[in-house]
């Protein structure tokens, strides 16, 4: 299982950029995080694997709990997936991840 990239990495980024505000500066850092660390040949294909997984629940069209039906309770699984997913990669986040998100996050909340 030497290629992960099938997943859909450019919706991933457009779903956190399309939410950022949505989930505030924090959430959305674990979130861009989790991006960078999915880009890298560096991360473990286990590691990817894991977190394809929770991050599939944010790009499928489908909830458990629907935002427009529940808007508060459907962004609050939304960040838990994200949540999941950040403690699964966040041995592997460098320090150029942090100021490359640290960049992002500074021009979409200016």
């Amino acid at each position: 299982m030497e290629n992960t990239t099938n997943f859909n990495l450019p919706l991933l980024w457009e779903k956190i950029k399309d939410n950022a505000k949505r989930f505030g500066r924090f959430t959305t850092k674990q979130a861009l995080l989790i991006y960078y660390v999915l880009k890298s040949d560096n991360t473990p294909t286990s590691t990817k694997v894991i977190v394809y997984g929770a991050l599939a629940y944010l790009i499928l069209p489908v909830n458990l709990i629907s935002s427009k039906r529940h808007p508060i309770l459907g962004w609050a699984d939304e960040i838990a997936a994200i949540a999941i997913a950040y403690r699964k990669i966040k041995q592997h986040v460098t320090p150029a991840m942090e100021q490359q998100a640290e960049e992002t996050l500074n021009k979409w909340f200016s």
